[in-house]
């Protein structure tokens, strides 16, 4: 019997943290109701509208398509006021597929030209795209329901005059609701009589939030974890009944059999409504072509003819491979994509922008004559069957890498070339994780924070860990719940909430390029900062047939460009790392040595522990480390090394084998053996193999059965014995599931030789490359600063007469390579505008002499007292006074001085700092007061505090020792750790935030501990800090244990971070105060009139002969502009000591500096 009703106003996950219906289980609830058609209508998007389509289709359900749109009556481009009063309610259903054009671009509108709080409409652009478009006065929160319950019923009836109009007659229904609301019963009759006078049609529904009435709970969560209030806050944001879930045909006549006609009406929307979609035959842009030429035509001279200059001695095969790839890409009508893919590879060239390919398309040698790729397909052996399959066509997918700092550029570049309005970036859903459910459920329901956590650690931090799957797989996860009802409840309310979208971002590389305009065919909304993205994700888009491109940042690019520039700055030539010869000794060399830090792929300490053991000599065995070291074929890495130097045999089942294993020591490492093997063993085609290796890593047991007859006789006919068919497939199965992309990892393996040649070769140009593309992470910028003062490279303070904007090489007398000089942007308090004025101020007016008059010359530009004291800290000035203190103790009279400067110089005063005494009226410089150096303990907290790292020094200098012993791992390593390792760390405590929970309002720490090779982040929870928190001392050296935990953060893109919770904490050495961190009673300050290279070459051997405790300072007279602390040994200060720098360097003069005062000696 044929329904009574359909629900037409419904609200799925996508109203995100407001609608909880997940769209399967909608669909399916619909058709068990008896209902033969649903709607969609969202809150103001259309992110799930694609999905509820198919979804509907392969349910047999009829789809209608909608959004629930926010209306600005003043108009979408007002944005003053507060948000409530910007926004009421209207819902629109496409009639046509005109009406679904209109709605995407209705939505587009409202989230591009009208977004405050919310995505806006306004009644201008509603008439501009109405034609085709049901539209309904929604719920309470709509213009005409808000104005009756003002007790305005005129206003009420002129607006549905108004909409009338606008939709056309019968196209404008006035809406009923009843969810037991008071204000929903005051309503109802001017509803109905506003239909009456306007013979409007009236329509019944039910705007269902969830599923069934007693989701209404978890949807209460929902919406406290959307407004951050708790559930037992009686004054919160609630919907007040638990009504809006999905009714039955009878529970709605129940409610509205006084009006049957609002029931009926729902019939007659769901088949007026004929929307057809699918795919929409969006088409990719005409690439440019000559005049005559075809795309065909042109791909094919293309390549052909650069052929000869890409493969050097390009032979018969070269041959025949090209015009098979051509062939193929012929017969699948992919022309217009491999021209259009040149042309983004030959702007991005003509821009002077580094770029690489990924995946699988470095394996098509029309690519590699297309200047698309770098890498030689026949060199390598790589297949082309593995990027595009004759036999499984699908649209090819070339990924493209660029330099991260530069990506917004092509971009930007496409956007010009094809039109802004026909390119965007695709949006993508950050969802509730299993660990992520448990702690938004429990910080609503109050919770304590230790005990969510204690809950989540039960539960690993890896793909496709549910709940549910906890349950059956943990058994510590199992046993909290059965034991413990408080936990079962909060799990089960965990369960209600898993899984749906959370938040909304821009994916890391998605773009959709259109020949039309992209609104035309998708719905479009806004990233945080105003850009265009499309509000479907990236699998939607490609299904309905628009071309996606991936454009990814890669910083290691950034740092090659860097580098090749500081290289030729530096007059060392120029240098193409595209063409840097394999094999090089000093290269191997490093990385044999395990000096992997800032290389791409081969960084980290496990992977450094076998790059030292496996001793590469090339590309190709780069290449095999990068895919070997992975879950899963890790297991293999030691037979792998073991063959290569003859420690183990080479076995293979088949001889056939050998020549395709050969490379990589009998181990199948890549998809692309898999395939071979096949070939070879079965008689398959390429392409057919590859289908064969898909459905072997989907593990699709159907397809393999199928699959495995046709290898078996395959292997028979081709002369395989029947055991060794059944032998080599049993091997194969776990191979091809996660055996690697072999193009793929010979991109990767170039780029990591590409690095590694350059930090072996010109190691200060790369770290400062290196140092500059990291310098927003601050882990990555204590690892690479430990890492130069390893290489003996000098790392200098900011320096407001010499630093850049970024970090700069200058020459220095104590290295021959040159010093590395922290930039101005590194400083914390200091903004783009200053940074830009000291530049352009310096190049017109010289060098500054004192702080007086940097801030009379930089006062005018906005400079203010917190940017000179950041200034001052960070050392910017240490080449004018190296006294920090002093310095800062007159920040405010130096601005006030400027002040007064500036004022004089406007009534005509020339400056003191042009000559002369100071003219009548001027302001005489202030004094300098008196006021002792800076301990080192001091100065490096400054530095911490202004540029978030040591430069000058580390506080743990002194205590490598001791460090090494107290730690099971380095900080960096704990990135590499599996989820509850146990670890045991040392470091200093480099930075500390406490906090008060929410639920008992107790005390709890979380604190960044740091040693030489990075930072880890460490979580005290109230019970540990309760008992641990006085050990808890910000620049402390400390020891402690803990656990390794797998967080989600729920902020864009949903990332994992990894912290320590804290168990134990002790201070490493009780006499050391790293407050106060001077390792002994002081320092040794050496400054010299000279200093040539073979003076300072002595100084160091001297220094090395007296191991002690203190730090040692190195000054150049008469200027100080060189002062550094260089990574020096520390020595004793003795007698001995002096006399040996006297016999060695004539002149020098030797200060032991002590807390107690200073001993001086000349030489």
């Amino acid at each position: 019997m044929p329904s009574s009703f359909c629900h037409i106003h419904n609200h799925t996950e996508y109203s995100l943290l407001d609608g909880a219906n997940r769209i399967p289980s909608m669909v399916a609830r619909a058709k068990e109701l008896g209902m033969d058609s649903l709607a969609i209508t969202d809150h103001g998007v259309m992110f799930g509208v694609m999905e509820f389509y198919f979804e509907c289709k392969a349910q047999g359900i009829k789809p209608l398509l909608g959004v629930e749109a926010y209306v600005a009556p003043q108009g979408r481009h007002k944005r003053t006021g507060r948000e409530e009063n910007q926004t009421y309610h209207l819902l629109l259903l496409a009639r046509n597929l005109q009406g679904y054009r209109n709605l995407c671009k209705l939505s587009s509108i409202a989230a591009l030209e009208g977004y405050y709080y919310k995505p806006r409409i306004d009644h201008e652009v509603l008439r501009q795209h109405s034609e085709g478009l049901f539209g309904t006065s929604a719920c309470l929160g709509s213009e005409i329901c808000q104005a009756l319950l003002r007790d305005d019923y005129a206003a009420a009836n002129r607006l549905a005059g108004l909409y009338s109009e606008i939709f056309g007659e019968g196209n404008f229904f006035i809406e009923l609701q009843d969810h037991g609301l008071p204000e929903q019963a005051r309503i109802r009759e001017p509803l109905i009589r506003i239909a009456s006078d306007l013979k409007l049609p009236l329509v019944a529904t039910n705007d269902a939030h969830y599923l069934c009435s007693g989701d209404a709970k978890a949807h209460d969560v929902l919406l406290c974890v959307q407004t951050g209030a708790l559930v037992a806050d009686e004054k919160r944001l609630k919907f007040g009944a638990d009504s809006f879930y999905l009714k039955s045909p009878d529970e709605m006549q129940a409610l509205f059999g006084e009006t049957p006609e609002a029931l009926e009406n729902t019939l007659r929307i769901a088949d007026l409504c004929d929307v057809e979609l699918g795919k929409q035959h969006a088409r990719m842009p005409e690439p440019e072509l000559p005049d005559g030429e075809t795309s065909r035509t042109y791909l094919r001279k293309l390549a052909t003819e650069a052929l000869p200059s890409r493969i050097a001695g390009a032979d018969e095969p070269a041959l025949r491979r090209l015009d098979y790839e051509l062939d193929v890409i012929e017969r699948t009508g992919f022309e217009d994509y491999f021209l259009l893919v040149r042309e983004f590879a030959l702007a991005t060239r003509e821009r002077g922008i580094y770029f690489g390919v990924r995946g699988s398309a470095a394996g098509s040698l029309v690519s590699h004559c297309l200047g698309i790729t770098d890498v030689n397909p026949l060199e390598y052996g790589l297949t082309f069957e593995r990027f595009l399959n004759p036999e499984r066509v699908s649209m090819p997918d070339i990924d493209m890498d660029f330099e991260d700092a530069r990506r917004d550029e092509i971009i930007q570049w496409v956007s010009q070339k094809y039109g802004a309005d026909h390119v965007a970036q695709i949006v993508t859903f950050g969802t509730m994780g299993a660990k992520a459910s448990i702690k938004d459920c429990g910080r609503v329901l109050n919770v304590p924070p230790q005990e969510t956590d204690r809950i989540c650690k039960t539960i690993p931090s890896l793909p496709g860990w549910t709940l549910a799957r906890a349950y059956k797989e943990s058994a510590e996860f199992r046993q909290m719940v059965d034991g413990d009802p408080k936990v079962r409840s909060l799990v089960e309310m965990a369960k209600s909430v898993e899984g749906l979208a959370r938040h909304c971002g821009v994916h890391a590389a998605g773009v959709v390029i259109s020949r039309e305009p992209l609104a035309e065919h998708v719905p479009l909304y806004r990233s945080n900062d105003g850009q265009p993205i499309t509000a479907y994700e990236m699998g939607i888009l490609e299904k309905i047939g628009l071309l996606k491109m991936d454009f990814l940042g890669l910083s290691n690019l950034t740092v090659l460009a860097k580098t090749v520039e500081n290289i030729r700055r530096r007059g060392k030539g120029d240098v193409d790392v595209k063409t840097l010869p394999d094999g090089d000794s000093k290269t191997y060399d490093m990385l044999a040595r395990g000096e992997t830090i800032g290389v791409f792929q081969l960084e980290g300490g496990g992977m450094t522990r076998y790059v030292q053991q496996l001793k590469p000599q090339s590309v190709r065995e780069l290449a095999a480390m990068v895919a070997l070291y992975r879950p899963g074929p890790m297991e293999h890495i030691p037979r792998f090394i073991d063959a290569k130097f003859g420690r183990a045999e080479v076995e293979v089942l088949d001889e056939r084998m050998r020549p395709i294993l050969e490379e990589t020591y009998g181990v199948i490492v890549y998809q692309d053996q898999v395939l071979q093997l096949v070939q070879a063993l079965a008689g398959f085609s390429l392409g057919r193999a590859d289908i064969l290796r898909r459905a072997m890593g989907k593990k699709d047991a159907k397809a393999m059965a199928s699959m495995k007859k046709e290898f078996l006789a395959g292997a028979a006919e081709n002369g395989t014995a029947s055991e060794t068919a059944e032998k080599v497939w049993e091997l194969l199965l776990p191979f091809a599931g996660y055996a690697f992309n072999k193009a793929h990892a010979v991109c990767y393996a170039l780029l990591a030789y590409q690095t590694a040649y350059l930090k072996a070769n010109y190691p200060v140009e790369y770290m400062a490359a290196l140092l500059a593309a990291y310098r927003a992470k601050e882990d990555r910028v204590v690892a690479s600063i430990e890492e130069c003062r390893r290489q003996r490279i000098p790392i200098m303070p900011p320096d407001v007469n010499s630093s850049g904007v970024d970090f700069i090489i200058e020459d220095h007398p104590m290295a021959k390579e040159g010093a590395i000089r922290f930039g101005l942007a590194a400083i914390k308090g200091v903004g783009e505008g200053i940074v830009e004025a000291i530049l352009v101020d310096r190049a017109e007016n010289g060098p500054y002499r004192h702080l007086w008059e940097f801030c009379e010359r930089l006062r005018p530009e906005g400079l203010n007292r917190t940017a000179v004291e950041a200034l001052v800290r960070a050392g910017a000035f240490d080449g004018i006074d190296p006294n920090r203190a002093k310095l800062l103790a007159v920040v405010d009279a130096g601005v006030a001085y400027a002040d007064a400067a500036n004022r004089s110089k406007e009534a005509g005063q020339d400056s003191l700092f042009e000559g002369g005494a100071a003219p009548e009226g001027r302001p005489q410089l202030p004094e300098l007061p008196s006021v002792p150096m800076p301990q080192r303990g001091e100065i490096l907290a400054m530095e911490k505090e202004v540029l978030g790292i040591y430069v000058s020094d580390h506080p743990l200098r002194g205590l490598e020792r001791t460090l090494a012993e107290a730690a099971s791992q380095s900080c960096s390593q704990v990135t590499e750790l599996e989820e509850q390792t146990t670890v045991r760390l040392a470091g200093v405590i480099a930075s500390l935030r406490t906090m008060i929970t929410r639920a008992k309002g107790e005390k709890m720490a979380a604190f960044t501990l740091e040693d030489f090779s990075g930072q880890a982040s460490v979580i005290a929870f109230p019970s540990v800090y309760a008992r641990l928190g006085a050990l808890i001392v910000k620049d402390k050296a400390v020891q402690i244990s803990g656990v390794v935990m797998h967080r989600e953060r729920l902020g864009n893109g949903g990332e994992r971070t990894i912290e320590i919770r804290l168990e134990g904490i002790r201070f490493l050495e009780p006499a050391l105060d790293l407050a106060d961190p001077e390792p002994a009673a002081g320092a040794v300050l050496i400054r010299l009139r000279t200093a040539t290279e073979p003076q300072l070459r002595l100084l160091r051997t001297a220094l090395e002969r007296h191991p002690g405790s203190y730090n040692v300072r190195v000054q150049v007279l008469p200027t100080d502009r060189h002062r550094a602390f260089l990574a020096m040994p520390l020595v004793e200060p003795t007698e001995a000591l002096q006399l040996e720098i006297a016999a060695a360097l004539s002149g020098a003069e030797v200060v032991f500096e002590h807390r107690e005062g200073s001993l001086a000696a000349s030489a």
